[in-house]
């Protein structure tokens, strides 16, 4: 049962992937609603990344991991290396909670 689950959701997200290149010319958009979408889109990921930066199983995760999560995110829109984003903003989280922040 468990195996047979598995696969109708492969399948089911398979057609949702699908379905928007096939019905992309199909389909016409007026241009408040696309921009409605594309900003729906963003309050989603904002909502994502706010969810998983301050809550975990025990609570508020405290200054560090925002801090971190700030630092990436101010070195994303000044267009930094991924790489770059990644290390910077994992030494300021342990660097925080070196020094005691939690």
């Amino acid at each position: 049962m468990i195996v047979l689950s598995i696969v109708l959701l492969a399948v089911g997200t398979y057609a949702f992937r699908i379905a928007g290149p096939l019905l992309r010319d199909r389909i016409n958009l007026s241009a408040s609603v696309e921009a409605f979408i594309r900003r729906t889109a963003t309050v989603l990921l904002v909502g994502l990344v706010a969810t998983m930066t301050l809550v975990t199983s025990e609570g508020f995760t405290g200054l560090a991991l925002p801090a971190g999560v700030a630092v990436g995110g101010i070195l994303a829109w000044k267009k930094v290396p991924f790489v770059v984003i990644v290390v910077a903003a994992a030494a300021t989280t342990a660097l925080l909670r070196l020094a005691g922040v939690q």
